[in-house]
């Protein structure tokens, strides 16, 4: 069940109805419906899986009381990597073992052995690195005595299977949405409001900018030794606005869904793309993700505290590991890889922190700067996005290598039902629009909107007639 589907449109209202006019009278009544919703969501995907998602969430529960209630460390040590170990292998097993099978058996073959690995033939389980991070995190804070543990199995249940974030996120943290789901929500009309509002611009993202783009990026990479080099410039800037639309996107559906319940998720964007630097887009590109890695491993690796070398190392593997958590590709682990070498100059020149301010432009030359550093930083990601939209490393470098190889610089008719030149100015006018509201949540919030919510409806009635692309992309993950 998509966010952009009919069937999400009949489900979301009935769950709201339900909510506040029949099981609004305590806390654990909400609870306990948002538990039903989420499960049948989950299910819809495949009901195989539920069994999983519960048996974790389980686990997780248990471990977290039996960690609190231990008095000899060893104890709770025992409990801590009993849920770490369990988690991560699932995660493994699922998603990273047949990666593992098949590297391993190239690497033998390459060395003049005959390998024939034993492959699992199972599906991906939708949300299982999203929901397994939520219960990783609540497990390692109860550990190192951050928060305590729940004892309340529906609200806990709730935590890590709330369905507006259960396949793609955020990344929640149990001291963010663990207090919010122990007291009981009032109605609150203004919040609901501005939830309406952020989900309809979340779909202005998904359905007129990412699937729009995903026309082109896909006919484009598809078919890249064919395509001239304006074509494949074209084509990383519309996968760029494709991930950011499809993404953040879903991102602004969760948070704004979620205010209908009466519950604040965390921001997980904040205009990525007027990133001066690659520290400050890193800071505004999934940030849930982010901050994730940056408390749960490079903290606990030593973080910036030691020597140069320290620095260096934990930065390489937060970046890696970051783009391995993404999918089991190589491509991911190059594109982890390279936003290190990106970031390695900002390190060493301890400029990393710079840029934390909201741009403001003005009529001089420090404006100048500022743009091109923007222009320059965004380039760098398209570079990167290459290969993690690339199917193999040796694709995303002949893809590269194209632009520089493939001729003339001239436009390139694709034979799809969209052209180029009104899809680069929709997005030109998207640009303007996000630059306009940079300092918003998003640009549909604030006062006198309503000229805006009715022109991003018909927008959203408009593509949507046509788009044939309809799945988020981070639903792989």
């Amino acid at each position: 069940m998509f966010f952009n589907s009919l069937a999400f449109a009949v489900f979301l209202p009935i769950v709201f109805f339900l909510y506040w006019f029949v099981f609004n009278k305590t806390k654990s009544s909400q609870n306990a419906l948002l538990i039903v919703a989420s499960y049948y969501f989950y299910s819809c995907w495949d009901w195989r899986f539920l069994f999983l998602l519960v048996f974790s969430t389980f686990l997780d529960y248990y471990t977290g009381i039996r960690i609190e209630k231990s008095e000899k460390e060893s104890d709770r040590k025992f409990w801590f990597w009993l849920s770490i170990g369990v988690n991560l292998g699932f995660l493994g097993v699922f998603k990273y073992y047949n990666f593992f099978a098949s590297s391993f058996a190239e690497l033998v073959t390459g060395v003049g052995f005959k390998a024939s690995p034993l492959l699992l033939e199972v599906v991906l389980p939708v949300g299982i690195s999203f929901y397994t991070f939520h219960g990783l995190s609540y497990v390692i804070d109860i550990y190192y005595k951050r928060i305590k543990a729940e004892y309340n199995f529906v609200d806990y249940s709730l935590f890590v299977s709330y369905f507006p974030l259960l396949v793609a996120g955020p990344i929640e943290r149990a001291t963010h949405l663990l207090p919010e789901l122990k007291v009981k929500r009032t109605f609150d009309y203004n919040q609901a409001k501005d939830g309406i509002c952020q989900m309809i611009w979340g779909l202005v993202k998904k359905v007129v900018i990412a699937d729009t783009c995903a026309t082109y990026a896909n006919a484009i990479f598809d078919h890249y030794p064919s395509m001239n080099a304006a074509s494949l410039i074209l084509g990383a800037i519309y996968f760029a606005f494709q991930i950011y639309g499809d993404f953040s996107g879903y991102s602004d559906m969760a948070l704004g869904m979620s205010k209908l319940f009466g519950l604040e998720l965390l921001r997980n964007f904040n205009y990525p793309y007027f990133s001066r630097d690659i520290a400050e887009f890193w800071r505004r590109w999934h940030i849930s993700l982010s901050s994730w890695f940056r408390d749960y491993l490079y903290i606990p690796l030593g973080g910036s505290k030691g020597g140069l070398w320290m620095k260096i190392r934990n930065t390489f593997i937060i970046f890696v590991v970051s783009g391995f958590w993404h999918g089991a590709n190589w491509t991911y682990i190059v594109w982890g890889f390279l936003n290190a070498v990106y970031f390695l100059p900002l390190l060493l020149s301890k400029s990393n922190r710079n840029n934390m301010d909201t741009i403001q432009l003005k009529w001089n030359f420090d404006s100048v700067k500022v743009i091109w550093s923007i222009l320059c930083t965004f380039l760098l990601t398209c570079v990167a996005w290459v290969f993690f939209r690339a199917k193999t490393v040796t694709d995303a470098v002949a893809y590269l290598k194209g632009i520089f190889t493939n001729g003339k610089f001239a436009s390139q008719y694709l034979d799809n039902e969209r052209y180029n030149y009104e899809l680069l100015v929709m997005i030109a006018l998207f640009v303007l629009i996000e630059w306009n509201s940079r300092s918003k949540v998003e640009p549909l919030s604030g006062k006198r909107n309503g000229l805006k919510l009715a022109l991003a409806i018909a927008a959203i009635m408009a593509f949507g007639t046509f788009s044939d692309y309809k799945e988020f992309i981070y639903f792989q993950f």
